[in-house]
């Protein structure tokens, strides 16, 4: 199990140093470009395999104690150490990131972005890999921080160099706002290590706080929290994102929505919570009106966007709509509860399920019309999808409905368990406050339905294909092969949430008691 999560962590890396090495004759291909893509889906398959392995010898009477763990002395001087394992939390970040990546890289290989040489691309799409399993199976802050960081680059790189209209500014946009993030975060991070006398992540939230003063607690709790928040991402620091998801390649707004904007909300579960839950218990209220703020003015520019004659892009709709339900995290984490954090974390993966989802979508649609505009996809009768494309269009609806929380689907039961967590918030929070936080985030839900149902109506809606006009090509096979596993593992979470609240409980609940549990 050691060497396992070992592989899962730097098996991308040395895949990505062998992606930019000549292939060896026997495995060309037709083409050099065949064989490095054929050799990004091989080392993500490896990786995805390997962490459902993981998966499969976790200890599932025991989610709460670190498995698979590697300790190891790195810096002796500093006291920083190669400490690597997974609990229930951690657990199912880590598949769905190795789930997303693989399922990238295969559709890749059918559907690669217009841009430079594929190498350069597997490569980034490797280390990114690395960096964001690593961020969700560290347990050194040092290391946490090195991880946080080195997705920022190939993230960088996939938007300024394969990415579409507008790819340079929106690349500058992300790369500047998370660094100036990361700073501030790096100071809270040793501000933490100094005073405790330790960077080890279990020995602090073991310590549950008691080593460090309020003072420090305060200042730790809103250095770091700023930086998790720019990655989320929190209004009103959330303005980088709808322009990278606009710009960046398909594959790439995937595993920025379903990976990336989930680094930040684990932090704050990881991290914040039990190192400094006294600082964080002053600042909870504050998070939780940004989180609400952030659900309403999400859904408002998406009911913006769809509007006939906004010349609304789906992508960036669908990248504001991440603003809102990242806001549903937030919400539950602010509660500082067992229900709340439990709800955040579900919230977490299904986010990452159905959104990725619909970004495959969105540029599936895209590729088949040329463009991703509202009212040019609506134009007079509706792209109609349900006629011309009627696989592709219930697909599309399904994703959208999973999207808005409906009962029985992924979104539901983390929207609803951070609901609940506001209706009784922890011990020391203002009730009355989280009521109306509740109040204004459940109206936040029924703002979502509506323009989720709007653009169904608008992009799947309309009359048959007319006589004469090109015909559109329905779900090809490796879109399907690519997007089924979402769409199991939507209903599966959506039917039965034991799977993940059975894992995530029992970690949540030690997290919170400062591990006495």
């Amino acid at each position: 199990m050691q060497f396992l999560l070992a592989l899962i962590v730097a098996g991308p890396l040395l895949g990505a140093a062998a992606a930019l090495l000549p292939a060896p004759p026997g495995l060309k291909g037709k083409s050099p470009d065949q064989a490095v893509l054929r050799h990004g889906v091989t080392v993500t398959g490896v990786i995805l395999l390997a962490a459902i392995v993981l998966a499969l010898g976790f200890d599932h009477d025991q989610p709460s104690r670190m498995q698979a763990t590697t300790d190891i002395s790195w810096i002796p001087a500093l006291d920083v150490r190669i400490h690597l394992g997974v609990d229930g939390i951690s657990l199912p970040l880590l598949v769905l990131t190795a789930l997303l990546t693989f399922l990238c890289a295969l559709y890749s290989y059918f559907k690669m972005p217009a841009g430079p040489s594929p190498k350069g691309f597997v490569a980034l799409l490797l280390v990114l890999e690395s960096g964001t399993l690593a961020t969700f199976a560290v347990l050194d802050l040092v290391l946490f921080f090195l991880a946080f960081e080195m997705v920022l680059i190939p993230m960088y790189f996939l938007i300024a160099r394969w990415g579409g209209e507008g790819k340079q500014a929106a690349a500058w946009k992300f790369i500047l706002y998370t660094l100036l993030g990361s700073v501030v975060m790096l100071l809270g991070l040793l501000l933490i290590g100094v005073k405790a006398g330790t960077f080890d992540m279990v020995a602090l939230a073991t310590d549950n706080g008691r080593g460090l003063t309020t003072s420090v607690q305060v200042i730790a709790v809103l250095a770091i929290g700023l930086g998790l928040a720019v990655k989320t991402p929190m209004w009103p620091l959330h303005s980088w994102l709808p322009d990278a998801h606009t710009a960046a390649p398909t594959v790439g707004s995937v595993l920025l929505a379903g990976v990336l904007l989930k680094m930040g909300t684990y932090g704050f579960v990881r991290i914040v919570l039990p190192i400094a839950p006294d600082g964080m218990r002053i600042f909870a209220p504050y998070l939780a009106a940004f989180a609400v703020a952030g659900i309403i003015y999400g859904s408002l520019a998406c009911l913006a966007l769809v509007r006939p004659g906004n010349k609304g892009d789906l992508k960036r709709l669908i990248a504001y709509s991440s603003v809102g339900h990242m806001g549903f995290v937030l919400l539950g984490i602010a509660t500082m509860t067992p229900t709340g954090v439990n709800g955040a974390l579900f919230a977490n993966v299904a986010h990452g399920l159905v959104t990725g989802l619909l970004f495959f979508l969105v540029g599936a649609v895209k590729d088949r019309y040329g463009t991703a505009d509202l009212d040019t996809l609506a134009g007079a009768t509706g792209a109609a999808l349900y006629g011309r494309a009627p696989r592709l269009g219930a697909l599309l609806a399904f994703a959208a409905v999973a999207s808005l929380g409906l009962p029985g689907l992924a979104g539901f039961w983390g929207e609803m368990l951070a609901l609940f967590g506001a209706f009784e918030p922890a011990e020391g929070l203002s009730r009355p406050a989280f009521l109306t936080f509740m109040a204004i985030g459940a109206f936040g839900t029924l703002l979502t339905a509506a323009y989720l149902l709007l653009v169904v109506r608008r992009v799947c809606m309309g009359g048959p294909r007319p006589a004469g006009e090109t015909p559109i090509a329905d779900i090809r096979g490796y879109e399907f092969a690519a997007w089924t596993p979402l769409v199991a593992l939507t209903v599966l979470a959506g039917l039965w949430p034991a799977v993940l609240l059975g894992l995530t409980d029992p970690a949540v609940q030690k997290l919170l008691a400062g591990g006495t549990r």
